[in-house]
């Protein structure tokens, strides 16, 4: 009997041991320091950081100014750049658990890391190859110099994940996750960990929208002949897709200044001597579902196709997800391919899934073409490459040229179905047959009206009314915006009403804190205030006074916009939200309003507060306006703003090659740093909707230098 209990302890131990070695994360890839130290040789670059710690990058090359601004921004934020290269890679979970895990097997199955592998050196040029890779070992010397200063997990970082960093974020922006979330739809784990996938690696709450502003105006509409851009992206003030500023300039001829997302090695939006570009998120239909016939519901290994079957493209995906501790689980699952894309086997059936941009590595080859330009038509060419399945584009230069393109990368599909359901997938005629061209979509160039203007409106209200595009030209089937928002009335009614422009004027309307009359927000109100239940008549008299101002001392703001928050459907004009209980939520924000600050009317400047550090600041503007202020719970206290207004770029040219920037950043150039005197030194500027001007030339920056140091070379 001892023996047998022995030998059982002994069986027991060997499967604890077996469990322990199965469940043990494995160590993290090999980092060779010296390697590293020693590749940072091929590359040298100067960093001059202005008075507010911004990094003007400066070199021989483009592929040296892209190592300097590695190493500068893994200075102010490294942390974020190596959570976008765990999430390109599909291995978050390794790190942060199971509400990572749908986001890396999303990750896996849309297949970026095969395509880059595939494509890599077939679609992207030498100069864009090199840039990626001096980025790549940008990052590694940061961490190189310094053995304790990054996690290895995501060491050695390479010129694939940067790839990778573009082409696994452009399906979020365009709601690629909304659809996965309709396909999962009765699967309530599955569908909650997809729908939230942008809410858990973007870091954009659910009251959030990822809106922007955008706005050009050329010497006919301008009081003094000048021709103005401003770049106005409304993104989360923190997390993957936050803006960082920096300035980069190469004796190659790439110089501009703009806003950079963690693991970009190029200008996304800004402007330089010659010209500049804003972007705003649009939703054109770009995402197709397909039900499928399967010859075993259970495992199925064959769909039918043009009257017979085939099979499906099988591969194991791996991955494995934190437990505690050292422990992970490994996760192994098969991802299943038809001719349409990805395939998601769900309680309601098997679907594949078709959206724009898949395979296609080239986003980061198109915004290299788009730093490098130097006129417009050298723009437009890179923008002919849609490699940028979305985004409204604005662009203006020191020619005075204006431009409107409403980006999309739109297929050529059948004209007959309706596209927003699921569709045949048997059926061969409802295959994607290509992508249309960037003449396709609707644009405006040079206006009559001279003025171009989008806040994540349709494009048909894009300029005056003579150069709108006409809606009757573009088929229902391509999904171009017809929605407006709060945003777009307001951007038409004051860029658009006034025909001689003052640069303050150009500021000050893109500050407009208003909501229009004929807005949902004002709609929603009025209907609020004008039949209330017996238990709201003093919340109603309060919402009645409302002149729908959001100002620092507005009283009936915050009781107004919270409840248009609560109820999602009117704040954001989504026109497919279910219609909310207005009533249930204004009840809800009243009681919560008492409790927080003992009455339903606090002024929005004590409700909702601009936060970082000690720095606790009023702000005017509100979600959808033109000064956009997106404000979340946070605890005991006001509300804080977690998004909207962030980096802030006006260019002003007078003429060719004379232009003058400014800009603003909500918080401040280190961003994850909050010893720096820069962690949060320009949050009293932007609450009070002030600018500052970064020196372009070389002089003024070492006047002002708060640093000046060299990376790489021998």
């Amino acid at each position: 009997m001892l023996k047998i209990l022995r030998f059982g302890a002994l069986a027991l131990l060997v499967l604890l041991a077996g469990a322990a070695l199965y469940l043990k994360t494995p160590g993290p890839a090999p980092f060779d320091r010296e390697e590293a130290l020693a590749e940072a040789r091929a590359y040298e670059a100067r960093i001059t950081r202005d008075a507010w710690g911004v990094p003007h990058i400066y070199g021989k090359r483009d592929a040296d100014v892209a190592f300097g601004l590695a190493y500068a921004h893994a200075e102010d934020d490294w942390e974020t750049i190596e959570e976008v290269i765990l999430f390109s890679r599909g291995v978050l979970a390794q790190r942060d658990g199971e509400d990572a895990a749908v986001t890396d097997y999303l990750i896996r199955a849309m297949g970026s890391a095969e395509a880059i592998a595939e494509k890599y050196e077939i679609d992207l040029s030498p100069e864009t190859r090199a840039l990626a890779e001096a980025y790549a070992a940008g990052l590694n010397f940061y961490c190189a110099e310094d053995a304790d200063r990054c996690a290895r997990d995501a060491l050695p970082a390479t010129a694939q994940d940067v790839v990778a960093g573009f082409a696994s974020r452009q399906p979020f922006f365009y709601g690629l996750d909304d659809q996965l979330k309709a396909i999962f739809e009765g699967d309530v784990e599955i569908e909650k960990r997809a729908g939230t996938a942008r809410e858990a690696f973007l870091n954009v709450p659910k009251e959030f929208e990822l809106g922007s502003n955008a706005v050009a105006v050329a010497p006919v509409r301008s009081a003094d002949g000048h021709t103005r851009l401003m770049v106005n992206s409304h993104q989360p003030y923190t997390g993957p897709v936050a803006w960082y500023e920096a300035r980069v300039k190469s004796e190659e001829g790439w110089d501009m200044i703009g806003g950079i997302f963690p693991g970009a090695p190029l200008i996304l939006h800004g402007a330089g001597p010659d010209l500049g570009w804003a972007f705003t998120v649009n939703k054109p239909d770009l995402v197709d579902v397909y039900a499928l016939e399967v010859d075993n519901a259970k495992k199925p290994e064959k769909y039918r196709f043009d009257g017979g079957w085939r099979d499906f493209e099988v591969r194991e995906i791996k991955f494995r997800v934190h437990l505690f501790g050292p422990f992970s689980l490994p996760v192994t699952r098969r991802a299943l391919y038809s001719v349409h894309g990805p395939v998601f086997e769900t309680d309601n059936g098997v679907f594949a899934v078709s959206y724009a941009g898949r395979d296609d590595i080239r986003a980061i080859e198109q915004y290299y073409r788009m730093n490098k330009a130097q006129d417009y038509a050298d723009w437009r060419a890179a923008m002919e490459m849609l490699a940028l399945p979305s985004l409204n584009a604005v662009y203006a230069d020191g020619d005075g040229v204006i431009a409107y393109y409403y980006n999309a990368a739109i297929p050529v599909r059948a004209a007959g179905p309706d596209w927003s359901r699921a569709q045949d997938g048997s059926d061969p005629a409802l295959l994607w047959q290509g992508t249309r061209t960037l003449n396709d979509a609707p644009q405006v160039v040079m206006p009559r009206s001279g003025y171009v203007v989008n806040a994540n409106h349709t494009p048909f209200q894009s300029s005056g009314p003579e150069d709108n595009p006409e809606a009757d030209k573009f088929p229902a089937h391509y999904g171009v915006d017809t929605r407006t928002t709060n945003r777009g009335i307001r951007i038409q009614a004051l860029y658009g009403g006034d025909p001689s422009i003052t640069g303050e004027e150009f500021v000050a309307y893109k500050m407009d804190h208003l909501y229009a009359p004929d807005s949902r927000v004002m709609e929603l109100v009025k209907e609020l205030a004008r039949t209330p239940a017996e238990d709201l008549q003093e919340e109603a008299a309060l919402l009645a006074a409302w002149n729908g101002a959001v100002t620092t001392d507005n009283r009936s703001a915050p009781l107004a916009i919270l409840t248009a928050q609560a109820a999602r459907g009117y704040l954001l004009n989504d026109e497919g939200a279910e219609t909310p209980d207005y009533e249930a939520a204004l009840r809800e924000v009243s009681a919560e309003l008492k409790e927080k600050f003992g009455r339903i009317d606090p002024t929005w400047g004590e409700a909702v507060r601009l936060k970082r550090g000690d720095v606790s600041l009023p702000l005017d503007g509100g979600p959808d306006t033109l000064r956009a202020v997106y404000p979340q719970e946070d605890g005991e206290g006001p509300l804080k703003s977690v998004g909207g207004d962030t980096y802030i770029l006006y260019a002003d040219w007078s003429g060719a090659r004379d232009v003058e920037i400014k800009t603003i950043h909500q918080f401040g150039a280190a961003t994850s740093r909050p010893a720096s005197p820069h962690y949060n030194d320009q949050a009293p500027v932007f609450a009070a909707e002030e600018w500052k001007t970064p020196p372009m030339d070389l002089q003024s920056l070492i006047a002002e230098a708060t640093r000046d140091y060299t990376v790489g070379g021998e």
